[in-house]
């Protein structure tokens, strides 16, 4: 058995799918219409091959209530690794990335969180070497 594809909800594809792209430098591998569904998904050139992540339009009303009270709370929708988060901080930083601080030391990892601007936070984390 294989992760090959997780999804989060956003407020807007179009916007998601720039962020994802052209902030953080992910590909887009698959967008197909499909009725009034939008299949989005977008995968890291540096991950695992075949893993992807789904954009999912967030047009369930229990949706947006659940998205938005997980970010009120500061609780991430989905994590990425960095081998260099301080590296990963700063080029992400520069690029207009919002941050809610800086990379710390929490343990047997290094952890920033930052937001994707489509209603959702992202853990970026550093696992111990």
């Amino acid at each position: 058995m294989q992760i090959r594809l997780v999804s989060i909800t956003v407020d807007d594809q179009e916007k998601a799918v720039g962020f994802y792209t052209g902030k953080l430098g992910f590909v887009k591998r698959a967008d197909i219409a499909m009725g009034p569904i939008r299949w989005l998904t977008v995968s890291s050139p540096e991950g695992a091959d075949g893993v992807e992540l789904l954009l999912e339009k967030m047009d369930f009303p229990a949706s947006q209530i659940y998205q938005q009270a997980r970010f009120n709370a500061g609780i991430p929708a989905v994590a990425f690794t960095s081998s260099d988060i301080q590296a990963e901080w700063k080029r992400l930083k520069e690029a207009g990335v919002k941050f809610r601080g800086k990379p710390q030391n929490i343990g047997p990892i290094m952890s920033v969180v930052f937001e994707d601007g489509c209603g959702n936070l992202v853990h970026l984390v550093q696992p111990a070497a």
